[in-house]
């Protein structure tokens, strides 16, 4: 095997060195002020955690807590946050046992087995962001004498279960290491870790995880290869991690075929399991194409993560667009627009969440889509944090020539050092809702060096100027951009968003403008389920019909469809709030209704229908709690 690791295509700039400004801001405002920011002051499972010495949990929420608040803290600089994770941080490094393990040794709470590598993944990431961020001097040495303690639990105890299958986070954080810190041992760890996990190239191409996945299915995978793996192997949260695996270890071997394998695996779940927006179907696991199964919020940020290492590893522009579909889409839609609830499930085609008994979802429970505390399972309660704060973090990385490059946009400022100079980059724009981006770039002493800027692959006839002068911009590439800058350059990119038309379930039609889906809208009735708000269960009942079929010239759909735009408020992810909005027309589909209190399958399109024709409104996806988005075109 080739020495040493691939250098990185795009470099994550340290923690804090992107800070997001405007809508962004705002967002990331709201999450601190909402469950993330005070969740560890009242769910036992923080407040107690045995992380930091209690009786309660010990296992994997306290790591995942601590994951998304470091990022959040930082990029807010929020004084209250900055200091909650501190507490973490000083508890754990403080009470590293003498052989090295970081963290409770059992888990009083579940009975674990002595020594579990799994929850240890996690918090490694909330460690090296937390020594980006602060320069801690006690991470690393720390970090050498936890892998030293797991090299050897490894060599008697072989990884298994959730390590097994993700560990893909743990090359990543060795390789963190190794790169300040390039002992050889850390990459002999490294590959024992992946000679031990899952396959999961094998994973993606075994025909029996391409279909819908239920417990029975699973049982009957088990009793064929006589393991765990199967159930593993079809887990929504596993798969999304996991796509990123051949990435994370083709730094370490060299071998084309592991980069190949990324874009096979993300081919093979579109195709069987692919959903509206960007994301793959798993209620729990792997369910099919169908758009009322719903994915995981666990999946949602996990599977932005792995895009957003992804795109540091490949540098593929397609990957960036993957990432911001999800980011302005599914990421919103899955919280209340306070964000003091969640989902468990999140649905394309969702026209009611309310505790069911009778359900579509193949796995999952009666509350699985509610908004809440704590619906179906607590993980996502845990491990919802890192979804925006990492997006945020993102946005900008440094080129392996020497410059700077856009892999996302939102609104956001950009302090750099390349080459020696100090560089500050803002961006301003109410991007994804408007088409235009103004960035204005600052370099002090001025210095000549590279800006890459992603043209997203949907913004054919894309407008690039630099000062005035205009650049070629083609789509689904990043446009390389090499002067001298100085201490102000104003550069402007205009991104055409046209109406845009895909078929999915059934030859249903998707609607799509710019990176954001757009979903019929329904009417919202939020009843108080149990608890007391702000952090309370909710169900959502319709209050308004929601099977239409779209009057829609496919192949013209400006012809059919009137955009609206507004302004850019404090709550854009919301009913209310959406800056833009789609007029559109369609017909009442008689038939058409509830299966297993979910939306049944659209009937495949044209639809014939004699209903008398009616406005409809489309919202963006990630404004709507109730919505279709898969909607059957009418004859």
């Amino acid at each position: 095997m080739p020495a040493g690791l691939r250098p990185l295509y795009f470099r994550p700039l340290p923690l804090g060195a992107v800070r997001p400004a405007g809508w962004l801001a705002r967002q990331l405002r709201i999450q601190a002020d909402g469950l993330s920011g005070s969740l560890d002051e009242f769910w036992p499972d923080l407040r107690d955690s045995g992380w930091i010495g209690g009786k309660a949990e010990g296992w994997e929420r306290g790591p995942y807590w601590l994951d998304g608040i470091v990022p959040l803290g930082v990029l807010l600089d929020d004084a209250a946050l900055k200091a909650k994770a501190q507490r973490w941080m000083d508890y754990i490094l403080s009470h590293q046992h003498e052989d090295g393990w970081l963290g409770p040794v059992t888990d009083s709470a579940r009975g674990r087995q002595p020594y579990d590598p799994w929850p240890r993944f996690v918090l490694l990431k909330a460690m090296t962001q937390w020594q980006e961020a602060t320069g801690d001097q006690r991470i690393i040495p720390a970090m050498l004498r936890f892998l030293r303690k797991l090299d050897g639990v490894l060599t008697e105890q072989p990884l298994r279960t959730w390590g097994r299958a993700r560990w893909a986070d743990l090359v990543l954080s060795i390789h963190w290491l190794w790169e300040r810190q390039a002992e050889p041992w850390l990459l002999e760890l490294a590959a024992k870790v992946r000679s031990q996990g899952l396959d999961w190239q094998s994973a993606f191409a075994d025909p029996r995880y391409r279909g819908r996945n239920d417990p029975a299915a699973i049982a009957r995978f088990r009793a064929e290869d006589g393991n765990e793996d199967p159930f593993y192997a079809t887990h929504v949260v596993n798969n999304a991690m996991a796509v990123k695996a051949a990435a994370v270890w083709f730094r370490q071997s060299h071998d084309a075929i592991h980069r190949k394998a990324v874009f096979e695996a993300i081919e093979l779940l579109d195709r069987f399991h692919g959903q509206a927006t960007g994301l793959f179907s798993g209620d729990e696991h792997l369910a099919g194409r169908h758009p009322s199964q719903g994915t995981e919020l666990c999946a949602v940020v996990e599977y932005l993560f792995s895009l957003e290492v992804l795109l540091s590893i490949l540098g593929e522009a397609a990957l960036g667009d993957r990432l911001e579909k999800i980011a302005f889409n599914a990421l919103p839609a899955t919280f209340s627009p306070d964000m003091w609830a969640h989902q468990y499930d999140q649905q394309a085609n969702q026209v009611l969440c309310a505790v069911v008994q009778d359900r579509i979802y193949t796995n999952n429970g009666p509350d699985a889509n509610i908004f809440g505390l704590e619906p179906n399972f607590g993980c996502c309660t845990a491990n919802m944090h890192q979804g925006w704060p990492k997006f945020a973090a993102h946005l900008w990385m440094a080129s392996a020539d020497g410059g700077l490059a856009a892999v996302a946009y939102a609104p956001c400022e950009v302090s750099a050092s390349v080459g020696g100079t100090k560089v500050k980059v803002q961006v301003s724009s109410d991007y994804p809702f408007g088409e235009e981006i103004q960035i204005h770039v600052a370099a002090e002493p001025p210095a000549r060096f590279p800006l890459h800027l992603r043209i997203p692959t949907w913004a054919s006839g894309a407008v690039l100027s630099v000062d005035g002068h205009s650049l070629e911009a083609t789509a689904g590439t990043f446009c390389r951009i090499d002067r001298q800058w100085g201490a102000s350059s104003a550069v402007t990119l205009r991104f055409p968003m046209r109406l845009r038309v895909s078929r999915r379930f059934n030859d249903a039609a998707c609607i799509a403008h710019g990176p954001l889906v757009y979903s019929v809208a329904v009417g919202e009735q939020w009843r108080l389920l149990r608890g007391e708000p702000p952090h309370a269960d909710w169900e959502v009942h319709p209050t308004t019909p929601w099977n239409y079929a779209l009057e829609l010239d496919v192949a013209r759909p400006e012809q059919s469809l009137r955009l609206e735009r507004g302004r850019v408020g404090p709550r854009p992810f919301s009913v209310e709030g959406a800056p833009v909005r789609i007029r559109a027309r369609g017909r009442r589909v008689a038939g058409w209704g509830l299966v297993k209190n979910a939306a049944d399958a659209p009937p495949p399109s044209p639809v014939k229908t004699n209903s008398p024709l009616e406005e409809l409104t489309l919202l963006p996806y990630g404004c709507a709690r109730l919505r279709v988005t898969e909607i059957p075109v009418a004859e």
